[in-house]
């Protein structure tokens, strides 16, 4: 869905305004320079810009805020993406021996896109989201932040709207970022549970006992499953859906069942039935008695693009970058504010770049007139800048975010100072 007020055509012109007065460099920039714990952080980070045209432009590195400010207000790139810290300089691949330019570390990545639900979801398809389908974002982002939390002992986890259909999260942890091709597999496949392409049915399977994390997901799943799935998505209501839903029980409950339906038409009546039947299964020891539990996250729990998990080396689209098709920005979310985030009042370019045409009172007296600190004036202006945009809360946000990983930072530094101390 297409923001009303944008036109991708107009993003030449609006991307300039954005790189030079709104976005937010010195968090930015903060955020990925990690404190200076490590050595040449920063520097020997990744970036990669895709162009007008869709020109891609690879291994791109900056020695500091200021020249990588400068390279995307020259470069305006319509889409910025971030790799992993290198060995070496990447801008400096070319002239490694060759096997020596290693990916050594990199933030533990989450990929989730509505696409991957098109299966379970009947109001929209490929692209396209509304506020019914919508809440299959919010139950991931519940399901992975909890199990990140408490099953792996993260703390710092940016979620991150992709600007179209999907979410972001980034664990910011520095155990996170050093984590081998081996140990990421294992976090992402400990997470997946949805298995099979387009031609499997039946894409979960339980066997006892059930481990811990699929009961604390399917806690947290119960709180959705009536509003997205029988409600929203009306599975058991129409013929098509009912019949999909049924594909998944077992053979025998199948038939009692569609007997029972012919009498019973509400859907929270049907989905009843299902579960006597379940739990009817349980009491008699059979198989295949966990069938209610497999249908509520068939349709519900967190579907990974597994790959961007794995690979140190792979790429994921920048927080802040703006999304070419719906002109929308990739904002952080706010767990605090979850069940209210609705991605289609996240604010587009046309619209952050207009409210900085909208005059504020007092705005004369507030011209910083220091001509002989001119970085310090630019600074201050773009500060000042996005504070009069609906970019504003989001921005602050990531103040915060980045307030709570700065304490680990800290604590880092002290540390190594301490080591020197003792030499």
């Amino acid at each position: 869905m297409l923001a009303s007020d944008y036109d991708p055509a107009s993003l030449p012109d609006l991307l300039p305004l954005y790189y030079k007065r709104l976005f937010p460099f010195a968090q930015y920039y903060r955020w990925l320079n990690y404190g200076g714990v490590q050595k040449n952080y920063f520097q020997n980070r990744e970036f990669s810009f895709t162009l007008k045209d869709d020109i891609y432009v690879r291994y791109q590195s900056f020695s500091a805020q200021s020249e990588l400010e400068k390279e995307i207000q020259k470069m305006n790139p319509y889409k910025i993406d971030i790799g992993a810290v290198y060995s070496h300089r990447p801008n400096q691949h070319n002239t490694v021996k060759s096997g020596s330019f290693q990916a050594l570390e990199k933030e533990l990545v989450f990929d989730i896109d509505m696409t991957d639900y098109d299966d379970v979801r009947s109001c929209c398809s490929a692209a396209d989201i509304c506020p019914k389908c919508w809440i299959l974002m919010t139950i991931a982002i519940r399901i992975l932040d909890r199990t990140l939390r408490e099953d792996f002992g993260f703390q710092h986890l940016l979620w991150v709207y992709s600007g179209r259909r999907g979410v972001h999260c980034w664990v910011c942890d520095e155990s996170a970022r050093k984590l081998s091709v081996t140990a990421r597999s294992a976090v992402a496949e400990y997470l997946s549970l949805v298995k099979g392409g387009t031609e499997t049915v039946k894409k979960v399977i339980l066997s006892d006992p059930i481990h811990p994390l699929i009961k604390e997901s399917l806690t947290l799943v119960e709180r959705y499953f009536t509003r997205y799935a029988l409600h929203g998505q009306e599975i058991l209501s129409r013929k098509d859906t009912l019949d999909k839903v049924l594909a998944l029980v077992p053979e025998d409950v199948r038939k009692d069942l569609q007997q029972d339906f012919q009498n019973e038409k509400k859907p929270e009546t049907r989905w009843k039935l299902i579960r006597d039947h379940a739990f009817r299964k349980t009491a008699t020891n059979k198989k295949s008695h966990h069938f209610e539990k497999e249908i509520m996250l068939q349709y519900c729990y967190p579907r990974l693009d597994v790959n961007v998990s794995k690979g140190v080396n792979h790429l994921l689209k920048s927080p802040f970058s703006v999304h070419p098709k719906t002109g929308r920005i990739s904002v952080p979310i706010d767990l605090k504010e979850l069940e209210k985030f609705d991605p289609f009042a996240v604010p587009t370019i046309s619209l952050i770049c207009e409210e900085l045409d909208r005059p504020k009172p007092g705005e004369e007296d507030e011209k910083v007139e220091d001509k002989e600190n001119e970085k310090d004036a630019a600074e201050k202006r773009r500060i000042r800048d996005y504070k009069r945009t609906s970019l504003a809360k989001y921005v602050k946000y990531f103040d915060q975010f980045l307030d709570s990983v700065s304490r680990s930072w800290k604590g880092e530094l002290l540390k190594k100072s301490d080591l020197q101390k003792e030499f």
